[in-house]
């Protein structure tokens, strides 16, 4: 591959949405590897498959919940489940393409009252170091969930939510340690100023209303930057109370 097309989706289950769209969204975006979180199924409960892509699977060992999933047109070099050998709630994969790593995570919840914090941050520490030693030997695109609105900008209503999970010191800090050591939050750099969601709850109209959060993201090492063609929010494709979003790479 040399042009790369590299969308990210949190579908809230994989077989809700194949029920609805997810094939037609498959055709209009034509990604060359997509990666899926909250897939909240494992691979022997598929009934569908995904023609000319490879399949790689992380599933929750809890029936139901969490879990990731990566198609790829391209086989990569390797694939690896988790970091530092757990991953219980089968969260994050990474393949190896050889010049480059793509890292697809479904980054935990702080859930409600932040009952999960300490895990989250847990997690944002470790994931921080696992990123910083691929990064050593090879840029990496790191897309997903990432479950969290870095700035005010990035939420409709940051005020009320201040410490919300998703919105706390705590969390938005962690995303910056990362950024500040040689990662780029590619939406942003490229849109300083734009207001656009990924995500909106279920309730109370949000997403008619735009009330929404952006907590999806495209992150990429420093030097792939001038690599970058394009970056996407497509808000405008439903199925889930997430949207997809998308980067494009040229490699040539």
């Amino acid at each position: 591959m040399v042009i790369v097309n590299i969308v990210s989706w949190n579908v809230n289950g994989l077989r809700a949405v194949m029920k609805k769209n997810f094939m037609a969204v498959m055709a209009e975006l034509n990604p060359d590897i997509i990666g899926l979180q909250e897939i909240k199924m494992r691979p022997e409960q598929a009934d569908f498959t995904f023609p000319g892509y490879y399949v790689y699977w992380n599933s929750a060992e809890r029936a139901g919940y969490s879990g990731t999933l990566v198609l790829t047109k391209q086989k990569p070099h390797a694939v690896t489940k988790g970091f530092n050998g757990n991953d219980q709630e089968g969260r994050i994969i990474t393949l190896d393409y050889g010049d480059y790593y793509v890292v697809n995570v479904y980054t935990p919840n702080a859930s409600e009252g932040l009952k999960r914090l300490d895990y989250r941050l847990e997690h944002e520490r470790s994931m921080r170091q696992y990123l910083l030693g691929l990064d050593a030997k090879k840029p990496v695109i790191f897309i997903g969930d990432m479950n969290v609105a870095h700035h005010p900008i990035d939420l409709k209503n940051p005020e009320r939510n201040r410490n919300n999970a998703g919105f706390t010191d705590d969390e938005r800090e962690a995303f910056t340690k990362l950024l500040n050591q040689g990662f780029v939050d590619v939406f942003r750099s490229y849109n300083p100023e734009e207001i656009q969601y990924s995500w909106w709850s279920y309730r109370y109209g949000a997403r008619k209303r735009n009330a929404g959060w952006r907590l999806d993201y495209t992150v990429v090492s420093e030097r792939l930057l001038p690599r970058v063609k394009d970056v996407s929010i497509h808000d405008d494709i439903l199925g889930s109370d997430h949207c997809p979003v998308s980067i494009t790479l040229d490699f040539s």
